[in-house]
Parts: structure tokens; C-alpha cells; sequence
């Protein structure tokens, strides 16, 4: 029932955020106007009309949304395609309905199969509008708040239980709501107005406008255009929302709930002193194994009478980068003493599920301890997990009794550690606690940034940004927290690449004290922080993390980078 709650309430606070304003003139014309009684050929008799409609267009809405949200990465994941193929299907299906809606035969072909849905006698005139409701759905997806990402990152998992689906059915009628009142309402102003009762061509010829309309934003990214120029209204009240204990249990371990994880929701984040928190799940699902004889796997029930901490990382986040330098200090400080470690190697990038690169990554950190690659993220949800980094410490009788997620905390953690190696033997001699200090950041800080056409996030140049070949210019005007692109580069599903032999640039305007690139492939980049000295990185290999500007000042700085020819750019981190 938290989760019902949780979800309707999230997904109520989504249905009136910025985020649906593009598809609202698609909801008000399609499934509103649409289903009003217009007067025929001056008679004053009302023509017939589907007075269903607007229930089956956001029916449609809902159903395609729970659908892709839940199922789509599983889906796509399975037929080796990108993420973005359901996104340009549901635009290509905004296309053919608009087409319908400006031809009303062509129309008729359209949502022939979905008739059934509703009785013939309602829809005989302008379809069911079921349809419209599906294609909406599907490009609605990437509209994203706290309960939504809980959501996405169980779908992706492959772990959906009854708790994910009545969180994702919760959201969506949440969702539902508002869209349904604004359909609704559009019916009944176009049925008090006279003027628009005798216009039904006309209107039909606007929602075919609309979509048309949002289908080519969607391709140019106008919607997120639209979104940074409005103020998220809603952000606070997300925040109220999610910010409590309850509401954090339930979406930061996703509702994943199992037998073997159900007693994890005892511990708190963070905790200044030792929980208990049931018996550790295991380690299941890894692909291979690294820093163990002959890559042979660990079975956590071999290890009964040390104390354990798995920590969750990838080997390019940023927070795990800073992360484990402490969890390294505390194995080689805690090994002799019963401590052991095991790093699982969760992935967010494609590149991270390549074992080469995840043990080049772990030489590069100085990690000695066992490393599970978890490339299914079958130990990640396990453990309910929903954080990079995140650190479960585990007692000697096979107990959890800490977690921490993200960064800070360590000294509470350590001294944490101390307790439980002190209570499994109390002969043990422990060594001075570590002293490894905290590179968290404070303050404002960018967040990270992908230039991958699959998640790209906080472009601020010109014109769209897409998969494909495409020319760049920068803007004269570029706003905070945003990267733009100067040239001619490819834009690949994970990464961006210069396409002409001359390289192209990027500025990048962040807030940080420290910026990292994730950097593939063969070449140079050059870059210049606040038109200073320009510094040289020679790119070589697989991918990884290059320091570009360190310990900057507060406050906006700019960042001009010049990357050549055969160097894939992945994103940017900030500490």
C-alpha cells in the first residue's frame, strides 16, 4: 500500500509538471476536442462522436507507458538494440496519426484494429483514439521524476515484482489524472463554444497540426528545450515527496522485495551506529571474477567468521573514483586483521561490462580485492541496490549490519569496521584507523554529463543534438551546467566523435572543483580552462577517466576543448 501511495502521488505531481507540456495540445485537441458533439451541416442535430475517447486515449497513454517503462530495456536488451528505437518508433507512430488526422480514411485504417475497444456505435465517427493514447505513451517514457527512476532502474534489471508493478501502475493512473481532467476539459470548451461546434474539420486539421507538430520537436529536441526554459515548478514538492524515511526505503531499494533481501529495509543509510539488517544475500549472477585464483568465484557462505564489505561501484563514476580510495586504505589496513572486500562491478556503460576494461580500471585504483563483474546487475538488485558507490558491511555470522550510500560517511564506517572485527576477536590487534581524506565536494556542482545520443544530457548548443553525422556550431550565448559542440562530429549511441580529419571542439560552462573526461580510442585533446595555458592529453586504449581541471575556483568556469580525429568522447564527470 506505501508503494500504491508512493506512486499515485509521484505520478500526480508528474501529470502537472513542465515535462508534460509538450503532449498537453496533443491530449487537449486528440483526445478532448475530438470527442465533442459538433453540430451537423447547420441542422443543430449533433454529429455522432466517441464519448470515450478521451478515457481511451490516456487508456492508451497508460498502458504503453507501463509497458515500455517496465519491459522496453529487457526488450531491447534481448534483440541487441539501442535504447532509443522505441523512442523513434513512437515518433514515426505520431507521424502516421497525424497524417490520419488531416486524411480522416487514412485514419480510419489506422485504428480499424483497435475498434473493438469500445462499442461501434462510438467510435464510428472519429476512431477510438487508443491508439494516439499507445504512441503517446511510448515517446512520454523519458519523462522522468524520483518514483519514475526507481521504475526504470527495476525494468532494466530484469527483477519485476508485484511491488514494481503496483508502483508502476500507481504512477501511471497517478499520470493519468491530470491528463484525463485536461481532456476533459477541452471537450467541454469546445462544446460550450458555438463558434468551434460548427468547426469539426477544422479542429480535426489542428490536432493533426499538434502532432505533427510534437513528432518533429521530438526530433530536434524541443521538448527539452522547453524543459530547461520552464522552471520545475514541481521539484519541490518531489523533494517532500520522497525526502522521508518511508518513501526513501521503499524507492531507494526499488520495492524489489524478496525473501532472501526482505529484513535489508532495517537499515538506515548512513547509520552513526551498528543495525541489523538480516542475513547478506548472496553473490549471484557474475559473469567472471577478478583478483581470485584461476577468476573462481566467492561464495559469501565460505567467508562466515570475517567481516565483510562489498562495495557496489563502476570503474568511470566519478563518486566511485573518489570512493575507493578509502575502501582500498581499508583493506590493506584491515586485511590481517579479518577484513575482507569484494568490489561488484555494477555497469551503467556499455564499455564497463568489458572485463579488460573493468580490470584495467581496478589496476589503475589499486585494488587488490576479489572483484565480481555484475554485468546483469543480477547482485546489484539482489541487494536492492540504487547508488554508485554503496558500501554493505556484514558481520561475522553472515549478518548485515551497516550500509552506506554514496559518497562521505567514511569515518563513521571505519569506525564501524573496527567494532565488528573488535566483536569477532577480541584478541585482534587493529592497526591506527586510516587517514585517507574525503574528496567529496561541496557546494553546486554540475552534474554528470553524456554525450552518448542514447542519455545525452545537458547540451546547450545550437539545434538538435541526435545519433548521426551532423554539423555544430557553439552559441553565443551558452547556459550554466551545459556543453556545446563546435565541427563536425558523429554522435554514437555511447559516445561522440570529430567525423572530418580536422577534430572538432566543446565548451563546456560547469561548477566544479575537479573535471574528469571518460576518453576511447587514438589521438590528442587539448584544452584550455578560462582562456588559460592550453594543456595536451595523449587518449590511447579502451576507455577511461582523464583528469582535464583540477581544483578550480568557485563559481561558473569555461572549458574549451579541442579533440582530434579517432577520440571518442563519453562523458564528463565533476568532483
Amino acid at each position: 500500500m506505501e508503494l500504491v501511495v508512493i506512486g499515485l502521488l509521484g505520478g500526480l505531481i508528474t501529470g502537472i509538471s513542465p515535462c508534460i507540456l509538450p503532449v498537453l495540445p496533443v491530449i487537449f485537441l486528440t483526445g478532448g476536442a475530438q470527442s465533442a458533439r459538433f453540430d451537423s451541416d447547420g441542422t443543430g442535430e449533433a454529429a455522432p462522436a466517441s464519448r470515450w475517447r478521451p478515457y481511451l486515449v490516456v487508456a492508451g497513454l497508460m498502458t504503453s507507458f507501463t509497458l515500455v517503462t517496465l519491459l522496453g530495456s529487457l526488450l531491447l536488451g534481448a534483440l541487441g538494440l539501442p535504447q532509443d528505437v522505441l523512442r523513434w518508433a513512437g515518433i514515426a507512430v505520431l507521424v502516421l496519426i497525424g497524417v490520419g488526422l488531416l486524411v480522416p480514411r487514412f485514419e480510419r485504417v489506422l485504428e480499424k484494429p483497435f475498434q473493438r475497444l469500445a462499442r461501434r456505435s462510438e467510435v464510428q465517427n472519429r476512431g477510438s483514439g487508443f491508439g494516439v493514447g499507445l504512441a503517446l505513451g511510448t515517446v512520454f517514457v523519458p519523462c522522468a521524476g524520483p518514483v519514475l527512476a526507481a521504475i526504470i532502474v527495476a525494468g532494466s534489471t530484469g527483477r519485476i515484482d508485484a511491488g514494481t508493478v503496483a508502483l508502476t501502475v500507481s504512477f501511471a493512473v497517478g499520470v493519468a489524472v491530470p491528463l484525463l481532467f485536461f481532456a476533459l476539459a477541452g471537450r467541454g470548451l469546445v462544446e460550450r463554444i458555438r463558434a468551434f461546434r460548427k468547426r469539426e474539420r477544422g479542429l480535426r486539421i489542428a490536432a493533426g497540426v499538434a502532432m505533427l507538430a510534437l513528432a518533429v520537436g521530438l526530433v530536434f529536441d524541443v521538448p527539452q528545450l522547453l524543459q530547461r526554459a520552464v522552471p520545475d515548478y514541481t521539484a519541490g514538492v518531489q523533494r517532500e515527496l520522497t525526502d522521508n524515511p518511508d518513501a526513501r526505503r521503499a524507492l531507494d531499494l526499488g520495492g524489489l522485495v524478496t525473501e532472501e533481501n526482505k529484513d535489508l529495509g532495517r537499515c538506515t543509510n548512513g547509520a552513526s551506529e551498528l543495525e541489523s539488517c538480516g542475513t547478506a544475500p548472496g553473490i549471484r549472477g557474475i559473469e567472471a571474477w577478478l583478483n581470485t585464483p584461476d577468476g573462481t568465484g566467492i561464495d559469501l557462505a565460505d567467508l562466515r567468521g570475517d567481516v565483510l564489505l562489498i562495495d557496489f561501484w563502476a570503474y568511470s563514476c566519478i563518486n566511485c573514483q573518489r570512493s575507493i580510495p578509502h575502501v582500498v586504505a581499508w583493506d590493506a589496513a584491515y586485511r590481517d586483521a579479518g577484513l575482507r572486500v569484494i568490489g561488484v562491478h555494477s555497469p551503467e556503460y556499455a564499455f564497463e561490462k568489458d572485463a579488460a576494461n573493468v580490470a584495467a580500471g581496478a589496476r589503475d585504483f589499486g585494488i587488490e580485492y576479489p572483484v565480481a563483474l555484475d554485468n546483469s546487475l543480477a547482485t546489484w538488485t539482489n541487494y536492492r541496490n540504487r547508488y554508485w558507490p554503496a558500501h554493505y558491511l556484514i558481520d561475522a555470522e553472515g549478518t548485515v549490519r551497516h550500509i552506506a550510500f554514496g559518497e562521505g560517511n567514511y569515518a563513521a564506517t571505519e569506525k564501524l569496521i573496527r567494532e565488528l572485527l573488535t566483536d569477532a576477536d577480541p584478541s585482534a590487534a587493529l592497526p591506527a584507523p586510516t587517514d585517507v581524506a574525503d574528496a567529496a565536494p561541496d557546494g553546486q556542482r554540475t552534474r554528470e554529463t553524456f554525450l552518448g545520443s542514447a542519455k545525452d544530457v545537458n547540451y546547450g548548443g545550437l539545434g538538435g543534438y541526435r545519433a548521426g553525422d551532423g554539423e555544430y556550431s557553439l552559441p553565443d550565448e551558452q547556459p550554466d551546467d551545459s556543453f556545446a559542440l563546435d565541427g563536425t562530429w558523429r554522435i554514437e549511441t555511447q559516445y561522440a566523435t570529430p567525423a572530418g580529419d580536422g577534430g572538432g571542439g566543446i565548451r563546456l560552462r560547469f561548477h566544479a572543483e575537479e573535471v574528469r573526461m571518460v576518453l576511447a580510442g587514438e589521438g590528442e585533446v587539448r584544452v584550455r580552462l578560462d582562456g588559460g595555458k592550453v594543456q595536451t592529453l595523449r587518449v590511447t586504449g579502451t576507455p577511461r577517466s582523464y583528469a582535464v581541471a583540477e581544483r578550480t575556483d568557485a563559481g561558473t568556469r569555461v572549458l574549451d576543448v579541442s579533440v582530434s580525429a579517432g577520440v571518442e568522447v563519453y562523458s564528463f564527470t565533476f568532483g
